[in-house]
């Protein structure tokens, strides 16, 4: 091959100067900076405030109509979708299209999903699997927003190559753009949209179209804020009131969080709501890394129980002597468990980027619905219209079809016979070109009752939509009639509180929001709250239920009202930073912090103990609570057994966890354990209705391995069911309950006796006592009892009280009817 000739130099500069062509750096940078700048707002980042939608996610749901992906129908692969979006519509890169699906399809970031998502769709801390492994179709949601885009609603425009056609904004039926917030950056500019609870939404679009000088205000009556898709709760309103004012403002959110007992002697902060995209697996790190560095202090451990029956739980312990509320703020503010939302409402009004209020959103929303409702009434319009012209046409041909058959047979060919129709019939072409492709099978007598029929009814819908189109009126009434449709069929409950302000009362509710109950009023500094509850006065209470709790202040309980109370079966002075023993049936004792113990305030008309621990979570036994002591003390304590066994017993606790305050034969139980004197009276009252009332002095004290001496004589079959310590005899009840023979125990109450104590004689220990009440005909036994300073008070299984008999000053006599059944004395 020969070879070519060589340029020189100069000839080859010479060539380039003809093809360069000269232009100013700044200037060109200025035109391709703002080229890019406008196809970024217009075309990626910003949404349209008709339908609130970005380009991409309008053309992912469109596309998905238009292959048929409806909710009734099967998933397909989520690269499938990606691929004909991006082969048909979208000019950018599948990895942009599928964020943009999977976004559509998390429940956690919209508060309405508009796809349905089968597969790892990503979560909170981690990201989703490829596209090639996932599925998708619509969600019901998605059907409200593309629904009439065969009707004309709204217009179609190319696509990036010209070949095919995308509509250039959805109908949408509800107010996507608040509904499920937006976020965007853009150049120069960005958007950042709350969600918000489609109901309540739907209702202030309803009353801005009804009375559409509506104030902000007046609009914040139905959305009185944003209702976040994972809950939580929003701190402040001022922020809220600024963004729907004027588009831009900022509000904090925070966890819901509950306090609870998670093991038997520590509380916990329980999480089962956070903020807005916000995961759990980044509050543990958080909190982790602020314990590790000595900026939280009072916490224990963190559990992530998280699971898809449960939902989202995080168990925060709190460590023994602090303060579950002030440990939370703590975690308020070094954590994620509260976070801040800054809404920056820009989105395209007409082409143009605006920044807008809740009352502008709405107005476009409104205003594009109405468009789209006007013109889907004037495609229906021209449809009925066009059948109706056609349906005359057929009538005329089944009216005369001797006729027509005659012209159509008589005709050379289709366009004669098509001419001669027009002229013998009136007809126009369209009508002719129908009958002439008319069906033998229609020209039947039952057909021209079919015609006549559709006539009536096609006459009857144009008259209709004539009339809401000449009628704005009726037109928005139609828009209100849709919209009202839509709510009762996607709205859903609120989900989020709202808190005016740190330690409010969550707000009432207010349209369609249902406002539940707010956190612990408390600070989000904890400014004047302690870390560490103080050593503070408290008394110690066992209560007739078995639960126990500390109740603020030194001085001892005192009897009041127990209409709405659960009285108690024993209360021990102490401070919140001590210890004290629960002693069992078993005759057990068993030491327990009091920090531990849910904290109870006095009140002046009595003392409810329905937040009580139960005492069998805390000192893992199932033998039942029966007093307390204190381990501390030198106190002599007495206690009684059902096989009629007493015992003193001498301060001598163990520092150990448990220790053996009795030693017990088989079978045996304790019925009754209190401190006691050596001026007290020892008493026992057993089932077959015997009373033992023995000096305490005549018990010496024993130490904690000794099993008690005699205490009281039984007869055969009967038990003792009650022990107590008397300390004044004088000020003193007895209240004895007798149940009917072969009854079960618990029921079969027959009659209540109340006795002064003082009318029973004093009995050495080792004896059977005197009778306490006198069994009639039907009666074998006792089924309560109880000894112990006046007034005696009673109560039903359901804690209401019952009204006992006067005193009988008759020691051996019987009792007196019962109406309401007893189930506990005090």
């Amino acid at each position: 091959m020969p070879s070519m000739p060589k340029k020189d130099l100069s000839e080859l500069l010479a060539e380039q100067d003809e093809n360069i062509l000269e232009i100013d750096v700044s200037e060109e940078m200025r035109g391709s900076f703002l080229e890019y700048a406008v196809s970024v707002i217009y075309a990626r980042a910003l949404p349209d405030a008709r339908d609130g939608l970005k380009p991409v996610q309008r053309r992912i749901l469109y596309q998905m109509d238009q292959m048929g992906l409806r909710p009734d129908k099967g998933h397909v692969k989520s690269q499938r979708v990606v691929g004909e979006v991006m082969g048909k519509l979208h000019p950018h890169g599948d990895s942009a299209i599928y964020e943009a699906l999977v976004r559509l399809a998390q429940p956690f970031n919209l508060r309405l999903p508009l796809v349905d998502g089968h597969g790892n769709f990503g979560s909170l801390d981690d990201g989703p699997a490829a596209a090639r492994y996932t599925e998708a179709r619509m969600a019901p949601a998605a059907l409200d927003l593309v629904a009439g885009l065969d009707e004309d609603t709204v217009d179609f425009v190319p696509n990036y190559d010209n070949q095919f056609m995308q509509p250039e904004v959805l109908p949408a039926a509800f107010p996507q753009l608040l509904v499920n917030g937006a976020s965007g950056i853009a150049v120069g500019m960005a958007t950042n949209v709350a969600p918000h609870n489609l109901a309540e939404t739907i209702a202030a679009s309803i009353h801005l179209i009804e009375h559409p000088e509506a104030s902000v205000t007046d609009l914040m009556r139905f959305v009185p804020g944003p209702d976040l898709p994972e809950g939580g709760v929003i701190v402040g309103l001022e922020g809220i009131k600024d963004a729907y004012e004027t588009g831009r403002g900022a509000f904090k959110t925070r966890a819901k969080v509950s306090i609870e007992r998670v093991t038997a002697r520590k509380m916990g902060l329980i999480v089962t709501e956070l903020p807005y995209m916000v995961g759990p697996e980044k509050v543990i790190e958080k909190i982790k890394e602020n314990v590790n560095s000595g900026r939280l202090k009072g916490i224990s451990s963190v559990q992530n129980l998280t699971d898809r029956i449960h939902g989202l739980r995080l168990v925060i312990e709190v460590k023994n002597g602090f303060n579950p509320e002030a440990v939370l703020q703590q975690l308020y503010a070094r954590t994620p468990l509260e976070d801040s939302f800054s809404i920056n409402a820009v989105a395209l009004v007409e082409g143009q980027p605006r920044t807008l209020g809740l009352k502008d959103m709405l107005q476009v929303f409104i205003d594009h619905r109405i468009n789209v409702t006007t013109r889907r009434c004037r495609f229906r319009l021209g449809k009925a219209q066009d059948r109706l012209h056609l349906v005359e046409g057929l009538l005329i041909a089944v009216l005369d079809i001797d006729d027509v058959i005659a012209i159509i047979r008589s005709s050379d060919d289709a366009e004669t016979a098509r001419a001669r129709l027009m002229t013998a019939f009136d007809l126009s072409e369209i009508q002719a070109n129908h009958i002439l492709e008319l069906r033998l099978r229609r020209l039947t007598k039952f057909s021209r009752i079919e015609l006549e029929a559709e006539r009536d009814e096609l006459a009857g819908r144009i008259a209709e939509l004539e009339k809401i189109l000449s009628d704005p009126s009726l037109l928005k009434s139609l828009v209100v009639k849709e919209l009202r449709a839509v709510s009762a069929r996607l709205g859903t409950p609120r989900r989020t509180l709202l808190l005016s302000s740190p330690g409010a009362e969550a707000l009432p509710e207010q349209g369609c929001a249902a406002l539940a109950a707010a956190l612990p009023s408390v600070s989000r500094s904890g400014k004047g709250m302690e870390l560490q509850i103080p050593d503070t006065p408290c008394v110690v209470v066992l209560s007739c239920a078995g639960g126990l709790a500390r109740v603020e202040g030194a001085d001892p309980l005192e009897p009041g009202p127990r209409a709405h109370q659960d009285g108690w079966l024993a209360q021990l002075s102490s401070t919140s930073r001590s210890q004290v023993a629960v002693v069992t049936q078993d005759g057990v004792a068993h030491r327990i912090d009091v920090v531990d113990l849910p904290a109870i305030p006095r009140f002046d008309t009595g003392l409810s103990l329905a937040a009580a621990t139960p005492a069998s979570m805390l000192v893992h036994s199932d033998s039942p609570a029966i007093g307390l002591l204190d381990p501390d003390s030198e106190t002599v304590y007495a206690m009684g057994t059902a096989h009629g066994t007493v015992k003193r017993l001498k301060p001598d606790a163990l520092a150990r966890d448990e220790w053996e305050v009795i030693a017990l034969e088989d079978g045996d139980r304790l019925v009754g354990f209190a401190p006691s004197t050596d001026s007290s009276d020892l008493v026992f009252i057993s089932s077959d209705a015997q009373l033992l009332r023995t000096p305490a002095n005549k018990v010496r004290p024993q130490g904690r391995t000794a099993s008690g001496m005699a205490g009281m004589k039984l007869l055969d079959a009967a038990e003792a069911i009650g022990f107590w310590v008397v300390d004044s005899a004088e000020d003193s009840l007895v209240v004895t309950v007798a149940a009917a023979e072969g009854a079960l125990p618990g029921s079969g109450q027959t009659t209540v006796k109340v006795t002064p104590f003082a009318l029973y004689p004093s009995k050495g220990r080792g004896g059977q006592g005197v009778r306490a009440q006198r069994f009639l005909r039907g009666e074998d036994r006792l089924d309560l009892a109880w000894v112990g300073p006046r007034p005696a008070r009673a109560a039903n299984a359901e804690g209401s009280p019952v009204d006992l008999p006067a005193e009988d000053e008759r020691r051996d006599a019987s009792g007196t009817p019962i109406v309401v059944s007893i189930d506990s004395l005090g």
